[in-house]
Order: structure tokens, then C-alpha cells, then sequence
């Protein structure tokens, strides 16, 4: 072999050489940190490549941020978007089947922070799985949780995408409706026990934003009971309650044709008696600007069926 062969061989393994260091060199994917809904950090080696989430609003707001790929595992009626409902089961939001969750070796579980059991979310916690906790109380909160989680996914140009669009809806929606003249509202949750909402819940916020005020905002807890006859007190101009969707039970859900008992109330006198899709009122998620439009329309309505108002009835839906 000449000199020359010699040396050019030389050089191409040194360069090889070189270009393996730089490969060894090269620093593992940074760490992530986040706050959660709860006021604590989460923090993660490296994003989250297996994830599963606890709640269906959870899943959502997953697949929202760019990280539907990522899932591993969810709960019962994780059925949007329609890939969801392809995914593994682990319990229910209140049963959880814990052995099967750290079978699916999650790097990251996302759970509802007061729809999960507590105690299993500590179990979990035990085993040193990190978990995020999801519960946003405001309507900007959705948008917080997808940024978040997009953090946390490594998704973060999907998730500033998702939040985005769904601020400029509600955005939309608070220009719109906000300054409307109030309507109070009752919201039913559940018809026996007689259960509502109170303030801190996101659905008031929702209410809020149409221009309406939750006649039991000041109550406690988040999901007080009350009576009917405080309700009769309370004469609301319009009573909202969610359908049935992809949370449907056996049990029957709150029936908004009880009310018409008391014809004397504000409400069914005017036959303000509205009900939203569930899957889009009750999970906070982006689908929740869906459900704000549709209160917001309705909350309109009972306002042009004021004895005063002239203008005709937004049918438009």
C-alpha cells in the first residue's frame, strides 16, 4: 500500500472515529417540568412516550396537544376522537384496574384529580409513576392543561396550535354574549339527590361567559345538594342540564320535565328548559368552546322570551 493510500485510510478512520465520539457526545433529551391543576410540579427525565390517561376529557386533551400516538391506555367513554376508542381499558374513572396500568409501563399518567379514587392515585404514586392532575376550574384552565401537557409530550407547537384555536373561541363567545343582559340559571346535575354546581366548578364559568349567573355559585362543595323547594326560591330564568352522551348509565339522568310541576317558575312558565350534549358541557376540554356556544345560544333565546324583549327567537343551531 502507498503512502498515500495509507494516509487517506487513516484519515477515514479517524473521522469515524471522531463522529462516534460526537455520537456519545450527544446529550440525552432534556428533562420537561410542568405545574399541574393541583399547584404541583411535575417533572419528567425526558417527554413522555407512554401515557395513560384516567378521565375521557383527559384523552382528549391529549390527542388536542399532538400526543394522541403516545396513548397507551384510558378509562371508560374515551371515545373521542374516534381513535380513542381503540385504546386499552383500565377501570373506570373510579375504578381503577392498577395492575394492568403499570403493566402498560406508563411514563406519564394523566388522571382527573376529583374523579379518580385518591387512594389509588396514591398507590400509584408509590410506585414512583409520575402523574399530572387535570381539573381545570376556569374556562382558561382548558388551554393551560393542553400547553402543559404539550410540555410534558414534547408536542409543544401542536398544543400553542389547540390552545390557540380554543381561546379565540371563547374569546368569540365572551365578545359576543358576556355583556348580555343576565340571565340566572340553574344548572342540574343529577335529579335525585337533587344535585348543581357551584361557582368554582368550570360549568359556572361557562354560565358566566354567556352572561348568565349560577343561582347557587356561593354553595359548597363543588357539586352541592340542594332542595327543590330552594330551587323554587331561587325562580331561575332558565334551568340546564346535560344529555345523555358517551356517559350514559343504566340509571336514568336528570329529567327536565319534573320542573314542569311548578308552572309558577320563571323557567317553565317561559319554557326555559334546555339540555346540552354531555360529552360537550361536562368534559373540560377543547370541545367544551362547542358546549359554551350552545349554553350561550340558549341562555339568548330565554332573553327574547322575556315579556319585554321584541326581537325573534336565534334558531339558528
Amino acid at each position: 500500500m502507498s503512502a498515500g493510500a495509507r494516509i487517506v485510510r487513516r484519515a477515514a478512520a479517524l473521522g469515524c472515529a471522531c463522529a462516534l465520539a460526537l455520537l456519545g457526545a450527544r446529550p440525552a433529551a432534556a428533562s420537561v417540568s410542568v405545574t399541574d391543576d393541583a399547584g404541583e410540579r411535575v417533572t419528567l427525565a425526558a417527554p413522555a412516550e407512554r401515557i395513560v390517561a384516567l378521565a375521557p376529557h383527559a384523552v382528549e386533551l391529549v390527542y388536542a396537544a399532538g400526543g394522541g400516538a403516545k396513548l397507551v391506555g384510558a378509562v371508560s367513554y374515551s371515545d373521542y376522537p374516534s381513535a380513542a376508542k381503540a385504546l386499552p381499558r383500565v377501570g373506570t374513572n373510579t375504578t381503577l384496574d392498577l395492575e394492568r396500568i403499570v403493566a402498560l409501563k406508563p411514563d406519564l399518567v394523566i388522571v382527573w384529580r376529583h374523579g379518580n379514587s385518591q387512594r389509588q392515585l396514591d398507590r400509584l404514586r408509590a410506585l414512583g409513576i409520575p402523574l399530572y392532575r387535570s381539573e381545570p376550574h376556569k374556562l382558561d384552565d382548558v388551554a393551560t392543561d393542553l400547553i402543559a401537557l404539550g410540555t410534558l409530550m414534547g408536542t409543544g407547537d401542536a398544543a400553542q396550535a389547540a390552545a390557540a384555536q380554543y381561546r379565540g373561541q371563547i374569546a368569540a363567545l365572551r365578545a359576543r354574549y358576556a355583556q348580555q343582559p343576565p340571565v340566572s340559571v340553574f344548572y342540574e346535575v343529577w335529579a335525585d339527590p337533587l344535585m348543581t354546581l357551584s361557582g368554582a366548578q368550570i360549568i359556572s364559568d361557562v354560565i358566566a361567559l354567556c352572561g348568565g349567573r349560577n343561582v347557587f355559585a356561593n354553595l359548597a362543595p363543588l357539586v352541592p345538594t340542594v332542595s327543590t323547594e330552594a330551587v323554587v326560591a331561587a325562580d331561575p330564568e332558565a334551568i340546564v342540564t346535560s344529555s345523555s352522551g358517551a356517559t350514559k348509565t343504566d340509571a336514568p339522568l336528570p329529567s327536565l320535565a319534573a320542573w314542569r310541576a311548578w308552572p309558577g317558575m320563571t323557567a317553565v312558565a317561559r319554557g326555559n328548559l334546555f339540555a346540552i350534549d354531555g360529552d360537550l358541557i361536562t368534559r373540560p376540554g377543547p370541545r367544551l368552546a362547542q358546549g359554551a356556544n350552545a349554553l350561550c345560544r340558549d341562555l339568548d333565546l330565554a332573553r327574547t322570551r322575556r315579556p319585554s324583549a321584541g326581537t325573534a327567537p336565534d334558531r339558528s343551531r
